[in-house]
């Protein structure tokens, strides 16, 4: 099958010792089925930095330097975030399928912190 490529890179900002790095990992991967994506972690550790780095919560994905899960009214911020899934559940990753989405330039179903 073939998926549309990203040229976009990857950026996902984050806090040392969040619990949900191993959750945004696992799921990005299984949105990339395989392919090859230029992707860079970065660890924040004060609000200047979060500022710098558009973090809104952690994990963060940044997508060419965008947040495509933002609300516009989000402010920078070192806290853990939540993401709403098209079935109402909360997680601290988006779902693979809304990561999908966006990889491919799409919106996805739900967005934000909650």
């Amino acid at each position: 099958m073939n998926q549309p490529e990203t040229a976009t890179r990857i950026k996902v900002v984050t806090v040392p010792d969040r619990p949900n790095a191993p959750l945004i990992r696992e799921r990005l991967a299984d949105a990339l089925e395989g392919r090859t994506v230029p992707m860079e972690w970065i660890k924040v550790t004060d609000a200047d930095a979060a500022t710098r780095q558009r973090m809104t919560g952690a994990p963060t994905v940044l997508l060419g330097g965008i947040d495509p899960f933002a609300h516009d009214s989000v402010e920078p911020s070192l806290s853990c975030r939540l993401y709403r899934h098209a079935d109402g559940t909360t997680a601290g990753a988006p779902a693979v399928a809304d990561l999908r989405r966006a990889l491919t330039g799409g919106r996805p179903e739900t967005t934000g912190k909650e």
